[in-house]
């Protein structure tokens, strides 16, 4: 038997046995299978923040990268599965750090006029909707930063780590970490710092890989909730109200969502310890001060110094600004018909005159730009709640728009929905960039977003160590249901 005929025998049965693991629920979505794949003549971008490289082959095997290079000099290997690629691009797998399979499907019918009614807000898991999304967008790793139904979250990740389900490969927050007075029904609320401390034990041994803390947890409790996170080896995020962030610095939190111009409340005149300031008030104190000014260099500087990163998540709060984009078409189909009239109700409420609100969102822009310039550790994720105008994968890759909006090139964009996220994490050794031996997490789009970033929603296949998915079929798979399942 020739070695050339042993050669192809071996990857068939790789091929396979690498479709049999694939579930039925899986298998449809599925375009490219082999075990040897060669994307030729495509732009790379590495997401190192480098220059995009033109005319490159990419070549996968077995899960993996195996060689990145010109493509006149870069050999393909015997068997390879050839896919020519002129006029695309290949960047690495999204690792989105602000992604719920929750959203808030009916914001408008809850928060539309009176008091909000007991028990609170409810939001509504999308653990069938959502996967499909991020990993069609090209997530291929995800932080679900918060919690509201853990054990489906658990599930969620159990069935896709078993190819019983589409989707990314999932870092699971436990629920929150709230302390009293929370709006959110399906919040629990601690009340001491021992108890806090329990929790973060409990979840952790349930299987969650990072915290979140909420906006009215005390420092007490939040300094009992890291110590017991970091005793185990897992990190604490926070969206905060109550406690400031230098606060949180000292606490020994790791990282911060959604930038301080929405959550920090430290220069609010007459703060009280442990309590959360009215809206109002965080806002007016944030509008005052000059990015460039003492009291925020001393805050940036405070946060490099102690290496706490800052999850940048603007389309959630861009959703609330007047005279921004239309929405989507595409988002529009995917959401269930609720889901799209709550949205559509809440964009024709915003007050066109609110001319503050556009400050806030520019001035968040800016702060993120200042905070990576002096050395800071940016994340990305779009956190698909608030008004309802974000949505699983979408929101994704708004968020990168949205960075080069903000004066991040397209390639430094990249790099923070990428690589800054696989280094927050500790996979960067794993995945994050487009280098040989990594694992082939990486997405092919139709243009280059180097040149021109709205590219990036040009998705046509994401490849998840290895396994090449159709974006388009998981995206109508999901039509008219975002917000029911």
């Amino acid at each position: 038997m020739s070695r050339w005929f042993i050669a192809i025998l071996l990857v068939t049965a790789l091929s396979v046995a690498k479709a049999t693991t694939l579930g039925s629920e899986v298998a449809p979505y599925v375009l490219v299978s082999a075990p040897n794949v060669a994307l030729r003549h495509v732009n790379v971008i590495d997401g190192t923040g480098a220059m995009s490289r033109s005319d490159q082959t990419v070549v996968i095997f077995d899960g993996r990268v195996t060689a990145i290079g010109p493509s006149t000099t870069t050999p393909v290997p015997e068997g390879a599965e050839i896919h020519d690629c002129p006029g695309y691009s290949v960047l690495p797998g999204l690792v989105g750090m602000h992604d719920h399979l929750f959203y808030s499907a009916s914001n408008a019918l809850q928060r539309g006029s009176g008091p909000i009614l007991e028990p609170g807000i409810l939001v509504a898991e999308i653990a069938y909707t959502a996967p499909r999304l991020y990993l069609a967008a090209g997530v291929t790793t995800l932080r679900t930063t918060g919690s509201v139904e853990p054990y489906t979250d658990l599930k969620v990740r159990s069935r896709i780590e078993s190819n019983l389900m589409p989707g990314p490969t999932m870092g699971l927050t436990a629920p929150y970490l709230e302390g009293g007075a929370t709006q959110f029904a399906q919040m629990h609320e601690v009340a001491r710092a021992e108890e806090a401390r329990r929790f973060a034990g409990f979840w952790a041994e349930s299987g969650m890989t990072s915290f979140k803390a909420y906006t009215h947890l005390t420092r007490a409790e939040l300094a009992a909730g890291v110590t017991e996170a970091h005793r185990r080896g897992l990190k604490m995020t926070g969206h905060l109200c109550s406690v400031s962030w230098p606060e949180a610095v000292e606490a020994g939190i790791d990282n911060l969502e959604h930038g301080p111009i929405y959550t920090d409340s430290e220069f609010v005149a007459g703060k009280q310890p442990d309590a959360c300031p009215k809206p109002q008030e965080q806002r007016s104190a944030w509008l005052a001060e000059a990015i460039d000014g003492t009291r925020v260099t001393v805050l940036i500087r405070l946060l490099v110094s102690h290496h706490v990163a800052v999850t940048s998540t603007l389309p959630v709060f861009e959703a609330r600004v007047p005279g921004r984009p239309a929405p989507q078409r595409r988002m529009l189909d995917a959401m269930s018909t609720l889901a799209r009239e709550s949205y559509l109700t809440e964009r024709a409420n915003l007050d066109p005159t609110d001319t503050g609100i556009a400050a806030l969102f520019r001035k968040e822009m800016d702060f993120e730009r200042a905070f990576v310039a002096a050395g800071g550790l940016l994340l990305a994720g779009p956190d698909p709640t608030g008004n309802g105008g974000v949505l699983p994968g979408f929101g994704n890759q708004r968020e990168i728009e949205l960075l080069v909006e903000a004066g991040f090139n397209p390639v430094e964009a990249i790099h923070i929905a990428t690589q800054n996220g696989a280094r927050f994490l500790g996979r960067d050794k794993e995945i994050g960039t487009l280098e040989s031996g990594k694992s082939a997490d990486l997405v092919l789009v139709k243009g280059d977003p180097a040149v021109q970033i709205a590219d990036i929603e040009n998705v046509e296949i994401v490849f998840k160590r290895g396994v090449g998915y159709d974006s388009r079929r998981l995206i109508d798979s999901v039509r008219g249901q975002v917000g029911i399942r």
